[in-house]
């Protein structure tokens, strides 16, 4: 029912938000005088909170490789009901490291990370989990739980080859662990390196506000308060989801005051003529409030296991009837990336990683620790692109020698159904 509500509120609002835009344009002629000015900046920023934002484009077509610009062109690399794995081809550019970037399934759409996938496409061939929009899937495709994303990981694994390397940003941290020790222990193929940036691999380490809230409600409440059903007009009508809305609440509230103060900014910059600092805010929050619905039973897994049952590091993971033994990864080179100020997954959470992988060498470890970062500027912005990307392009070229494949055991991978 909730989620009907919503629909209708944003329904009831088109009047309003069309008014709003053609107020602003009557008031072009006045743009440049003081009472112009504030109005137009006021019905932009009531505008904007008021709006739906769709899905972002990466927008990336250009990159310089060897100090000279090349095309970029996205390409369907594999098609599932519930993520398409995205290829950032360059024209005239082959024999460089491939690197799958496991998007997280959160809220977000993976173009969250276009800035993680800028930094890696000069010297790296670049993949990205582009996930559907749950509210989009029809019911006819079945379910989607955390057994399922940690088949589909060991299907890309396949798909890329022994040479590949796979980066899990925040959340999939678990399931693309449990998917290289699944495919480790089965002498099937695996990525050279694992790097986890973020990721909740134990919570039960410097826990956080998001971590004491999900250990404070029980399951029963999540279903209760978190789940409900695709409505009308979408295809996944009658879905159960975790919807983006919600999600988007719970982004907001961790941080009222500084979005409230944002959008206070934004106000005055377009009154000012600040172009810059309006469009900056422009850009950051066009991402941030692009929201997606998740498959509830993905979501509800995720809690359970991660957040209630820390099922991972306690060796307790359980993938279709069977247990999860990290520590049968040996031949693929482990890093793990976190931020000092890292207000979601905290300091010592992915690092956990290291501890229950015993039997990775310790010259094919690395960790990072970046001060004065938070969650989003372990893979966005100036420090990611100045000093974590290029060690991790480092590690990658490091550790990038060897095939992580045993032909003599390897289990054939089919696709996944979803």
């Amino acid at each position: 029912m909730l989620y009907q509500l919503h629909e209708f509120q944003h329904l009831a609002l088109s009047p309003y938000r069309a008014w709003l835009n053609a107020s602003r344009t009557a008031l072009t002629p006045f743009e440049n005088t003081q009472y112009g000015r504030h109005m137009r900046a006021g019905l932009e920023v009531a505008e904007r909170l008021t709006r739906r934002y769709n899905k972002p484009e990466f927008g990336i077509h250009h990159v310089n490789v060897d100090g000279k610009p090349v095309r970029v062109r996205e390409e369907l690399a594999d098609e599932t009901a519930f993520c398409n794995l995205l290829h950032f081809k360059k024209d005239g550019v082959s024999g460089q490291p491939k690197v799958l970037l496991a998007a997280p399934l959160s809220g977000h759409y993976a173009s969250l990370l276009r800035g993680t996938v800028e930094a890696m496409l000069p010297d790296h061939d670049v993949y990205i989990t582009d996930w559907i929009d749950g509210r989009d899937v029809p019911l006819d495709a079945g379910a989607f739980s955390l057994d399922d994303y940690i088949e589909l990981m060991t299907w890309y694994f396949k798909l890329l080859g022994p040479d590949s390397h796979v980066i899990a940003v925040c959340q999939p941290s678990v399931p693309v662990l449990a998917a290289v020790a699944l495919q480790s222990e089965d002498g099937g193929i695996v990525p050279r390196t694992l790097t986890l940036m973020g990721g909740p691999v134990d919570t039960r380490e410097n826990a956080t506000k998001v971590n004491a809230f999900a250990k404070k409600h029980d399951l029963n409440w999540f279903k209760s308060n978190s789940i409900h059903n695709v409505p009308m007009a979408y295809p996944g009508v009658g879905r159960r989801v975790h919807a983006g809305f919600l999600q988007l609440q719970g982004f907001l509230g961790m941080n009222m005051n500084r979005h409230m103060n944002a959008h206070v900014d934004h106000f005055w910059h377009l009154v000012e003529g600040d172009g810059d600092g309006a469009a900056q805010h422009r850009k950051f929050y066009d991402e941030f409030m692009s929201v997606m619905d998740l498959p509830a039973e993905y979501f509800l897994d995720t809690i359970k296991v991660v957040f209630h049952d820390h099922a991972l590091p306690k060796g307790e993971l359980m993938y279709r009837g069977r247990r999860v033994n990290t520590a049968a990864i040996k031949d693929v080179a482990l890093m793990t990336v976190e931020g000092e100020l890292d207000d979601i997954s905290g300091v010592g959470q992915t690092a956990a990683a290291h501890t229950i992988c015993p039997q990775i060498p310790e010259n094919m470890r690395g960790r990072i620790v970046q001060k004065d970062v938070g969650h989003y500027g372990i893979f966005n912005g100036r420090k990611w692109r100045g000093i974590i990307q290029p060690k991790l392009a480092e590690f990658i070229t490091t550790h990038g020698a060897k095939p992580s494949v045993s032909k003599s055991k390897s289990k054939k991978v089919s696709k996944p159904k979803a």
